[in-house]
């Protein structure tokens, strides 16, 4: 394995993390042992991190108020060599903050505006791992935005947040054409509303949006969905519960199955096929044909949510995050790169 865990904040909630993951690896390993992985395309680590990532989604969500349920999530901490490969620079704007993160191997031209996962509800520190790991793949300076979090700032305030970050970029020298936005889960539907906003404000368009797993219609029945995935339908439910009001649901910036397409960037999309919002992103790459919008979806056999943060202790993960890679190289770099779209 190459990334290590650390515990860390208050005794019961490190006792808490390590009993999930030695439970989670007990179980794993017996089960296999007996019946061999639960999907064929799902090595032990795979198969730990999903089991560990329910448990301790499912422990936050029951805990009183969502504080605390931060401080738990932040009691595991991910270490892997990227991590320590990388310089990480927190930066304090008037409008947001954020963190640059960048290596010794990145293209001082190309910009990765980056927008994390979390249920718009969640930041755990654990993604300075994943973002790091992403940073090395794509070769690319990377603006990681800590936009505000619900339930105390409702939509828009994420989206708000995003578009003076990107705003901020254009003024400081980014050019668009080597601006790149990118985001996993609730990032990933973040990215896509940030496209929209930016077309409606006249802004300068990015040259390529890269969204993993994202969310994209706040209306789906995911009922009986899910069987092998880390995150249920209720956590769904909470967290749209949390981020806004019933009413908003069918808005382009929040559900952008819903929006036109038409016009902008090429957009990037990557999703497992065992997860909660396969049928969903499915729907959404529908109606991108449909308005021929420029949008590529890759799915990934027996995977799900996210599953590009089990890193490179995964190989379905680590082809993502080159798949990531090349597509920047093809789209945004102008190489001859083969772009080969996954079935």
């Amino acid at each position: 394995m190459t990334a290590r865990i650390h515990f860390r904040g208050p005794p019961q909630h490190r006792l808490r993390s390590a009993l999930d993951l030695s439970q989670s690896v007990l179980e794993v390993s017996a089960r296999r042992a007996l019946k061999g992985p639960r999907l064929p395309g799902w090595n032990w680590f795979v198969e730990v991190a999903t089991e560990v990532l329910k448990r301790q989604t499912l422990a936050a969500f029951q805990m009183a108020d969502v504080e605390g349920a931060r401080r738990y999530l932040d009691s595991i901490v991910i270490r892997s060599p990227a991590l320590s490969e990388v310089t990480i620079t927190p930066m304090v704007e008037e409008k947001f903050r954020g963190s640059w993160l960048a290596d010794k191997n990145a293209d001082p031209r190309d910009t990765v505006l980056y927008f994390h996962g979390g249920g718009y509800s969640f930041y755990p520190q654990a993604y300075a791992n994943f973002i790091a790991l992403l940073t090395q793949a794509t070769k690319s300076r990377i603006l990681a935005l800590d936009y505000r979090l619900s339930p105390e700032h409702r939509f828009p305030a994420q989206l708000e947040d995003a578009v003076n970050a990107y705003r901020w970029l254009l003024a400081n020298g980014v050019d668009s054409g080597n601006l790149i936005l990118a985001g996993d889960s609730a990032g990933g539907n973040l990215t896509l509303a940030l496209l929209l906003a930016a077309r409606e404000d006249n802004l300068p368009l990015p040259a390529l949006a890269v969204a993993l797993s994202p969310p994209t219609d706040f209306e789906a029945d995911l009922a009986g969905k899910g069987e092998f995935d880390w995150i249920e339908k209720r956590m769904l439910a909470q967290w749209a519960d949390w981020f806004c009001d019933s009413a908003e649901r069918r808005n382009p910036l929040v559900s952008p199955l819903r929006a036109d397409l038409r016009g902008l960037p090429p957009i990037y999309i990557q999703a497992g096929r065992v997860e909660i919002l396969h049928d969903s992103i499915q729907s959404f790459m529908g109606c991108a044909r449909k308005q021929g919008a420029d949008v590529v979806l890759e799915t990934w056999e027996d995977m799900n949510h996210d599953f590009q943060i089990f890193g490179l202790d995964s190989p379905q993960s680590a082809a993502a995050l080159r798949r990531i890679a090349q597509v920047i190289d093809a789209r945004v770099r102008g190489q001859n790169v083969t772009e080969t779209v996954r079935p």
